[in-house]
């Protein structure tokens, strides 16, 4: 294994303490977020000045190992800041969720890391994963040609990850993934959704790219890196910086509610929505719901943290947990968030209403492949002292 900067700051050390960072920091950013939201949503995708914004404040360096230049945060701090950036637009938290794309990479040559961390830590990073292509051995890697879905965030890319099979190969449970420049791929614009309209999540094509065998790494595949965020399990990860964003869409359609239930009484001359028993209980039942599948999502992010920071090796049943966590966490939010839009009555279906759109966005957060049923089921054989799935853990 190649040592990095193993030395841990104290935010590292200490995870389960609160570490974000000072509010003066983001909160000019998040406000200007917060305004612009149907703007997202209408060209979809998430604008440049917001990408550098997210640049600066640290994004996506947050994870990236000192040795190439980043902050070398831990997981905690990283969803911490990405659930407040979710809670003032779904999308911008969708897509600045992929600042974590230097775990994406952790298992390139060291020497292909180093290059593409070169430059800067602030490397943007977009991935279209799937269908796998069929790519052509050609002399020192491959030629990769072919269109991928749902690569949320390319437009704003600097460097791309597609899915391909190299032709004549065994056949591998997890995709091969060939990493180029975003230059070299092209957008097709095909974003057409429900929710989550802003994350730009567009097709991406390559022609006849010729990628060299360095340049790709099989998906999952163990990093020849030491830093304990590299050690993280990658898969959980990649699945709980998604599940966050549930989170705080559904903090900010509770904040929203807040807000909307204070104010003016009702045309038809009823009480005011903060004054009727009903909306005063759900309220309560949602904040209790939100808080307690936030708590099991931070419990078992920080329990795997602790035990990489000590030298250990999490054991199956502490991975299954990060698994089931995010995904509860997944619908819990959507479910909150659902609820809190029902308590706002007609109120909540106008397009300027901020809980129409993120019933929407926390509803597609929940069709993610990663927070399907088939988690429960995996989640329940583990429980059970049994294999899950490939692909699970």
């Amino acid at each position: 294994m190649l040592a990095l900067d193993t030395q841990t700051d104290a935010m590292a050390t200490h995870p389960a303490a609160s570490q974000e960072p000072p509010a003066d920091a983001l909160a000019p950013l998040l406000q200007d977020i917060r305004a612009r939201r149907r703007e997202f949503g209408r060209q979809q995708f998430i604008s440049t000045d917001v990408i550098e914004g997210f640049k600066a404040a640290g994004v996506y360096r947050a994870l990236v190992p000192r040795a190439l230049g980043g902050e070398q945060r831990s997981p905690r701090f990283f969803c911490e800041l990405i659930e407040r950036i979710a809670a003032a637009d779904g999308s911008a938290g969708w897509v600045a969720s992929f600042g974590m794309g230097v775990t994406y990479l952790a298992s390139l040559p060291p020497d292909t890391l180093r290059a593409i961390y070169a430059d800067t830590p602030d490397v943007v990073f977009a991935g279209g994963i799937f269908p796998p292509q069929p790519a052509k051995a050609v002399a020192g890697g491959y030629e990769v040609s072919g269109r991928w879905s749902f690569s949320s965030g390319c437009l704003g890319a600097t460097v791309v990850g597609v899915g391909i099979v190299a032709e004549g190969a065994d056949a591998q449970p997890l995709p091969r993934m060939a990493v180029l420049p975003r230059a070299s791929a092209s957008v097709q614009p095909n974003w057409d959704v429900i929710g989550l309209a802003g994350t730009g999540s567009h097709d991406l094509v390559v022609d006849k790219v010729m990628v060299p065998e360095e340049w790709t790494f099989v998906r999952g595949s163990r990093s020849q890196f030491d830093a304990p965020i590299f050690r993280y399990p990658s898969l959980s990860l990649a699945t709980q910086v998604l599940s966050v964003v549930s989170l705080g869409i559904a903090r900010a359609a509770i904040e929203e509610l807040k807000g909307l239930a204070t104010g003016r009484v009702s045309v038809t001359g009823a009480p005011r929505t903060a004054d009727r028993p009903q909306v005063q209980m759900e309220i309560a039942r949602c904040e209790a719901q939100l808080r307690s599948a936030r708590a099991f999502f931070y419990e078992a992010m920080d329990e795997v943290w602790e035990l990489l920071l000590r030298g250990e090796t999490p054991g199956v049943e502490a991975v299954s947990a990060l698994r089931l966590s995010a995904t509860f966490a997944t619908r819990t939010g959507a479910e909150v968030t659902r609820s809190i839009q029902m308590q706002a009555g007609m109120t909540g279906i106008y397009q300027d209403c901020p809980l129409s759109t993120q019933v929407q966005d926390s509803l597609v957060i929940t069709q993610h492949a990663f927070m399907g049923d088939i988690t429960y089921q995996n989640a329940g054989a583990v429980l059970f002292g049994l294999k899950p799935l490939p692909g699970y853990l």
